[in-house]
C-alpha cells in the first residue's frame, strides 16, 4: 500500500483568499506542493475517497468532477456541466458519488465512472443555504443547512430517509449552531460550526447531535494551541480522530475523548475547503 497523504483544497476569490488548487501534505504535515496541476482544477471544493481507496474525487469551480489517481492522473472526467457549481461531495451506499450542488440548493448523484449527467435526487432549494451532507449507515442522509454569504439561511441539519423523502428539515434547534461540514459517524451528526458564520468574533466549534431527537451530545472546542479559524472540511484520519481544514491550520480532535491535538498542518493563507487522507 502506497502512503497516506493529506490533501486539502484552498479556496480562490471570492470563496477565499487561497491558492485556488488542490494542495497535498504528508501525515507530519509538511507541505509537499501541488497535488495536480490540470487546467481543469480551478478553486476546488470538495473531495471524497472512493470505497476502494484508490481514486480521489475532486469538485472543481468549473463545474465538473474529476477522479483522480495515486499519482494525480485523471481517469475520468465529467466534462462542464453547466449550471452545476459543485460543493461537498461523498459515496452514497448505492455506490454512486452524490454532489452538493450550490446554485440549485440541492444534491445530485453520479455514476463513479463520471459517464452520465447527475441526477438530482431532492428538489430545488430543498434548503436556503445547503452545506455539508453524509450518509447514516442505514441509508439515511442529513443535510446541513446554513447561511450564505449575504446573511440568508437558517441555522439546522435536515434529514431525509434511505429513499430520499424528507423526515424532517429541521432536525436540531442549537442557537449556536451555523454549520459548515457534516459526517454521520455511527449514524450520529457531527458538524463544523462557525457562529455567528464569517463573523470576526465568531465561536467556531465542532459539534455532534443525537441523530434521532437532534439533541446536542457533545462539543469539541479547539485550545490555545490553534486558531481554528472559518473551519470547514471535516475527515476522519487513518487513526480515526477527527480532523477539520480552517484558515492556515489543519486541526485535530480525538474523537473518543473530544480532545483537542492540536494542528496537524500549518500553512499560510491555506483557506482550506475540504480534506481527505489519500
Amino acid at each position: 500500500m502506497s502512503k497516506q497523504h493529506i490533501i486539502v483544497t484552498s479556496a480562490a476569490p471570492p470563496n477565499g483568499n487561497g491558492y485556488g488548487t488542490a494542495l497535498v501534505f504528508d501525515l507530519d504535515g509538511h507541505p509537499l506542493g501541488i497535488f495536480c496541476s490540470d487546467a481543469r482544477i480551478a478553486d476546488p471544493r470538495g473531495l471524497c475517497v472512493d470505497p476502494t481507496g484508490e481514486l480521489l474525487y475532486l469538485n472543481s469551480g468549473t463545474d465538473r468532477v474529476l477522479a483522480l489517481d495515486a499519482s494525480a492522473g485523471i481517469k475520468y472526467d465529467s466534462g462542464t456541466v453547466p449550471g452545476l457549481n459543485p460543493g461537498g461531495a461523498v459515496f452514497g451506499p448505492d455506490g454512486r458519488l452524490y454532489v452538493g450542488l450550490r446554485t440549485d440548493r440541492s444534491i445530485a448523484a453520479f455514476p463513479a465512472t463520471l459517464a452520465e449527467a447527475p441526477e438530482r435526487i431532492l428538489p430545488a432549494d430543498i434548503v436556503p443555504f445547503p452545506r455539508g451532507f453524509a450518509f447514516a449507515a442505514d441509508g439515511r442522509l442529513f443535510l446541513s443547512s446554513g447561511i450564505g454569504p449575504t446573511g440568508e439561511g437558517a441555522r439546522t441539519i435536515a434529514a431525509f430517509s434511505a429513499e430520499h423523502t424528507p423526515l424532517t428539515l429541521q432536525l436540531v434547534d442549537d442557537p449556536d449552531l451555523s454549520p459548515l461540514d457534516l459526517l454521520a459517524p455511527s449514524g450520529d451528526p457531527v458538524v463544523a460550526s462557525e457562529h455567528p458564520f464569517g463573523a470576526t468574533e465568531a465561536v467556531t466549534t465542532i459539534r455532534q447531535y443525537d441523530a434521532s431527537t437532534g439533541r446536542l451530545v457533545r462539543v469539541f472546542r479547539p485550545d490555545d494551541r490553534v486558531q481554528f479559524r472559518r473551519p470547514r472540511g471535516l475527515r476522519f484520519g487513518p487513526e480515526g480522530n477527527l480532523f477539520c481544514v480552517a484558515q492556515d491550520e489543519v486541526v485535530g480532535f480525538d474523537f473518543a475523548t473530544g480532545a483537542c491535538l492540536g494542528a496537524l498542518v500549518r500553512y499560510p493563507n491555506l483557506n482550506g475547503m475540504a480534506l481527505e487522507f489519500f
